[in-house]
């Protein structure tokens, strides 16, 4: 049976502990502040994040330059046979074209799996491919599974601020003022490739009443349907520096879906960038017979 590494980046929110813990690897992902450039979870922590980007600092999402790409696929083979590296989207980076392009160069050796996940969901299809590689798949077959299921979970993200959206462009000043004087905050959805506009909203109640209904609906009608003795789905919950709301929001689902646990972790730093502090999202991601149980 081949020896398979599993690769992915920080997107995932898998620290380098827990990579440790887990036997994958992880690529931090770079950030560029007032010119100067991190990695996250190696130079630039969480808290740094957030009181740099509430600074007004000039932030900026980045990219692993194919080089360092390599540089991890080179290190991983002088001790695999092959190896599976999930990024991030492509629908939000150019990473995984990047990776797919150079990858060629290995004769099969490095498999790209484009599966179109990004923090919580992506971290479940690196575990995912953990079980699948101990279960004896090829690289080749993990990454043809990861990708047939791409469109297999969705992200509801509810927007506490429009003040990043609206620096970035994706907003107009006008619009901004509209909904602040309204108390509107958009909920924005990851279903595959894109973040778009889901639903507006009144407050934090209105919103994660809307998030958990939205699931629902997913869970219902995509992924096989509530089943308390078998689920069907993995749930998860994200934040944008905002843990406590986000483990009550977590209480909340779980409460909606008995039986089922819940897992927790801050949203991508790379999403983060562009909707700032205080964001909730929930997420549900479809059960692969072959995959892992979140740890």
């Amino acid at each position: 049976m081949a020896k398979i590494a599993i690769l992915t980046d920080s997107n995932s929110g898998i620290t380098k502990d827990e990579a440790d813990s887990l036997g994958v690897s992880v690529i931090p992902m770079p950030f560029t502040i007032d010119g100067q450039e991190y990695l996250e979870g190696i130079s630039l922590t969480q808290e740094d994040f957030y009181q740099r980007l509430e600074k007004d600092e000039d932030v900026h999402t980045s990219q692993p330059t194919p080089g360092t790409m390599m540089e991890y696929w080179d290190s991983l083979l002088s001790d695999h046979d092959e190896v599976v590296y999930i990024p991030m989207s492509s629908g939000l980076s150019s990473t995984c074209e990047n990776a797919l392009l150079f990858s060629g160069e290995y004769d099969g050796k490095v498999q790209v799996v484009n599966n179109q996940r990004i923090s919580v969901t992506q971290r479940q299809s690196v575990l995912d491919a953990k079980q699948m590689a101990e279960n004896g798949k090829s690289a080749k077959e993990i990454k043809a599974i990861l990708e047939k299921t791409r469109f297999d979970s969705s992200i509801y993200i509810m927007v506490d601020t429009l003040k990043y959206l609206k620096k970035g462009g994706r907003v107009t000043p006008a619009a901004a003022a509209f909904a602040e004087i309204l108390n509107l905050k958009p909920i924005l959805q990851i279903q595959g490739e894109k973040l778009d506009s889901f639903s507006k909203c009144r407050g934090l109640k209105q919103a994660k009443s809307i998030i958990i209904s939205a699931i629902k609906s997913d869970v219902e009608k995509r992924f096989g349907g509530i089943d308390e003795a078998h689920p069907t789905v993995w749930l998860q919950v994200a934040h944008t520096h905002n843990d406590e709301a986000a483990r009550q929001f977590a209480e909340e689902l779980q409460e909606a879906f008995p039986g089922h646990s819940v897992h927790v972790d801050p949203l991508s730093l790379s999403i983060a960038c562009h909707i700032g502090p205080g964001s909730l999202a929930a997420a549900c991601t479809k059960i692969l017979p072959e995959g892992m149980q979140p740890g």
